[in-house]
């Protein structure tokens, strides 16, 4: 949309993107970078947020990621052509909480619109272990089972639950909040960009209606189930959990590169044979070492559950939606859904 600045060159535009930008294919110009186009250009810092951006902004948008597909984004390190890229840009679209270098980049940014869909939904404290049952006096069912939330809290087994844990970023895992974060950015377009305001209002609506669709697929894939504990590697999957009645217990926390303690590993195994888990699930992204070596121990499946940080050649599906029902299919299986 910034049509007065130069164009960068075909020589710097390859370096930008050896650099570390990767640009989408979708809504995208051919030669272009961030901010000198004629279009609507947003920085997204992940692909969630440039899912959102693409379906959203649809033709009036040149989207551009500073996560490259296949990279873990909670390690990523904005270089100083990112950096250039994105004062050059219409708008940033990111999570704050997610990437610290990201979050300081946009912070010290020119850029006119900062989109924080952080501040879009509401954001929740889980730890090792999130969801669970309320029962009709608010109590939770888990803690019969020794699950309770209190730390470091004994259960039959004799031994201790410990919960790391802080404000969890994972809001795109949940169909409703994501749809909610979704609605807010459509109104920042709007706001950032008028002249295509009713075609930003109507791809927010088309795409509220996908999610809502997808969140109806979820309920009622789950709804019969032998089991509502899984196993996870790190804690992601809270509000997913939290949304379908389920119990997301992690081998670590938030941290998906944080190493499991040898109690918490003997606590899981005790866990899946008390609560009828078959299944331990590894990302597509991070290591899944841990998660075969507990399945093995423990006498478990192993499978993928995608937290849908990137989307490569290994995952299962093109896009979120895909993914996500995938997803499903896998936790049906896991938890014995009919």
């Amino acid at each position: 949309m910034n049509v007065r600045r130069p164009h960068i060159s075909a020589v710097a535009l390859a370096a930008v993107t050896a650099l570390g930008i990767g640009t989408l294919s979708a809504c995208s110009s051919d030669g272009a970078a961030a901010g000198n186009t004629d279009k609507f250009d947003v920085v997204a810092s992940f692909y969630p947020m440039a899912y959102l951006a693409e379906q959203i902004g649809g033709e009036h948008v040149h989207v551009t990621s500073l996560t490259q597909p296949g990279q873990e984004p909670h390690d990523l390190e904005i270089s100083a052509k990112q950096t250039a890229q994105l004062e050059e840009s219409d708008a940033a679209l990111y999570l704050k909480g997610l990437q610290p270098t990201v979050d300081e980049a946009i912070g010290q940014s020119p850029v006119k619109t900062k989109i924080d869909a952080a501040t879009l939904t509401s954001l929740e404290e889980h730890g090792t272990e999130a969801g669970g049952h309320e029962d009709e006096h608010g109590e939770d069912e888990h803690a019969e089972d020794g699950h309770a939330e209190e730390e470091h809290a004994e259960d039959e087994h004799g031994h201790e639950h410990t919960h790391e844990g802080g404000e969890d970023p994972h809001i795109w895992l949940d169909p409703v909040k994501y749809a909610e974060v979704a609605e807010g950015v459509g109104k920042a377009f709007e706001k950032a960009d008028p002249d295509h305001a009713a075609d930003y209002r109507k791809n927010t609506a088309a795409l509220v209606g996908t999610l809502t669709d997808l969140d109806k697929k979820f309920e009622t894939g789950l709804a019969d189930r032998k089991t509502d504990v899984f196993i996870t590697t790190h804690a992601a999957f809270g509000y997913l959990a939290e949304r379908y009645g389920l119990t997301e217990e992690a081998i670590s926390g938030l941290d998906p590169e944080s190493e499991p303690s040898g109690a918490r590993v003997k606590e899981l195994q005790q866990m899946a044979k008390a609560d009828g888990v078959t299944t331990v699930f590894y990302e597509t992204l991070v290591s899944d070492r841990t998660a075969k070596t507990l399945a093995g121990d423990a006498g478990l499946e192993t499978d993928v559950l995608d937290p849908l940080e990137g989307i490569t050649d290994a995952s299962r599906g093109d896009d979120y939606v895909q993914v996500m029902e995938a997803n499903l299919k896998a936790l049906q299986t896991a938890l014995g859904a009919k």
